[in-house]
């Protein structure tokens, strides 16, 4: 089984409920288990800022995807979601992003693992690291490291829901 370890995030219409879609999609695949979400964090938008504020959490997984399978899987996901990609870094009903595949470093045409801008965001590093407190592998070292490093609050990162409540994903409780 491999490791895997999203960023999701959506920041057009029902926030809240494209999170809970993208996750329930998740869970009804085959040769895909769910094993933790993070809280819910709220953050201002990157790169193009004229849009509303997102809404982000990491997912971890526990697949028998290869990471190009799992790269489909995520792209499925934000298709049946109706993701549609009008230029970068705009807004979206949602966003699935690989930021860890066990603890390989991949680079492909079409997927490069780490994230290539994980270690610069706090709206990643913040609900990687609530999900991983002991972590293993130089990769979530460094993030640990690296969020130690951020101000979350210049970030603009806020906890907007705490993963303790099981409303956001009743059938993993």
């Amino acid at each position: 089984m491999n490791d895997v370890y999203l960023s999701i995030g959506t920041n057009i219409g029902e926030r809240y409920e494209n999170l809970q879609h993208a996750i329930e999609l998740l869970i009804g695949k085959e040769r895909v288990e769910v094993v933790r979400i993070s809280s819910i964090y709220e953050t201002a938008a990157v790169g193009y800022t004229d849009q509303a504020d997102f809404l982000n959490i990491v997912v971890y997984i526990r697949t028998s995807y290869s990471s190009s399978e799992m790269l489909k899987v995520c792209q499925a996901v934000e298709n049946e979601l109706g993701r549609v990609r009008e230029f970068r870094w705009g807004p979206r009903i949602i966003d699935l992003d690989i930021l860890l595949y066990n603890h390989e470093n991949i680079e492909t045409e079409s997927l490069l693992v780490p994230h290539p801008r994980m270690y610069e965001r706090a709206f990643v590093l913040v609900p990687l690291i609530e999900i991983t407190p002991t972590p293993v592998g130089e990769q979530l070292q460094r993030a640990h490291e690296t969020l130690k490093q951020l101000n979350c609050q210049e970030e603009g990162i806020m906890l907007w829901k705490e993963s303790s409540d099981t409303r956001f994903m009743p059938s993993l409780k």
